[in-house]
């Protein structure tokens, strides 16, 4: 059974205001310490440019948000594109194994930003208990029932034509393969071995009729410009990424079975950056179903997940 809310029935309202979901001023630099952040400018202007360019060029889109920083950071590109409106639908897939901070975090800014916010979530294998970790499925097979399911049942529903999503290349592997249009098949499937060339700044945006598009404006950023970025415009973040009482933060945000914290110090922005420009620790290495096995996320991709 696939449940797809086109609202939040039930807004946890009693949490609003809290600053356990507000990101108090310390978490950032001050503006007398801040940083010179000028080489975001470019970025930015790229991502912008995409995002109004997808918008002028197809009907029908869709934009995923996880509430992790790099599809947080998109958001809040998109409501800067389009003038603190964001004219298109923002889709969550639930998978029912979210940290509970994750959908507070969410249900509150989706008030707050007034976002026309679709969430699909897959519950019959749940409930039979079937999935990972308390099933006989594998990681994999667990996120292609409880992810990509789900989203092609939202892009079905709703007949969108193409979603944007937060991925960066510099991510993983797999993600190094993509473009900022990228098409999928009427199945959803993605063949990273014949992809359209982006030249110059040129991108690809006529396709044949039919054709389902990934659109992917922050393929050019980095963790740290992520951060940097969330850091100079005073983006609203979940807590989950600073250090907590015991000295643990997340680096990457998924399901709380598959999903581990660091050890880390960090309790500000500031204190992320500089982090990350020590550590030699892959972003995903946290994510357990990226270390199934060498090609698992790569064929998990390609069938149509994030």
């Amino acid at each position: 059974m696939t449940i797809i809310q086109s609202e939040i029935e039930h807004r946890t309202n009693h949490n609003a205001g809290e600053p356990s979901i507000e990101t108090p001023d310390w978490r950032y630099s001050s503006p007398e310490e801040r940083p010179d952040y000028s080489h975001l400018d470019e970025l930015e202007n790229r991502s912008i440019f995409i995002l109004r360019e997808a918008f002028n060029q197809f009907e029908n889109l869709g934009m995923l948000w996880s509430m992790g920083k790099d599809s947080s950071v998109l958001l809040w590109l998109a409501r800067k594109a389009f003038f603190g409106h964001v004219p298109f639908p923002i889709l969550h897939v639930d998978t029912s194994y979210m940290i509970p901070q994750m959908i507070e975090f969410r249900d509150y800014y989706a008030d707050k930003w007034n976002l026309d916010l679709k969430v699909g979530q897959s519950t019959e294998q749940v409930e039979r208990r079937e999935t990972y970790p308390d099933g006989d499925l594998s990681r994999v097979e667990c996120c292609t029932a409880l992810k990509k399911d789900p989203l092609e049942d939202l892009v079905e529903t709703y007949d969108f034509n193409g979603i944007f999503a937060g991925i960066r290349r510099d991510e993983e592997g797999t993600r190094a393969k993509e473009r900022y249009f990228s098409p999928r098949d009427d199945n959803f499937e993605w063949d990273y071995r014949d992809q359209p060339p982006e030249f110059w700044d040129q991108y690809k945006t006529d396709f044949e009729p039919g054709t389902h598009l990934r659109i992917h404006p922050l393929l050019h950023w980095t963790e740290v410009n992520i951060w940097e970025y969330i850091d100079r415009e005073r983006i609203p973040t979940i807590n989950l990424y600073f250090s907590d009482d015991e000295g643990q933060r997340y680096r990457s945000l998924g399901c709380a079975p598959c999903t581990t914290p660091v050890d880390s110090e960090a309790e500000t922005v500031p204190e992320i950056i500089e982090e990350l420009k020590a550590t030699q620790v892959a972003e995903r290495s946290t994510r357990a179903q990226d270390q199934e096995s060498e090609s698992a996320f790569e064929e998990l991709r390609a069938s149509g997940y994030m």
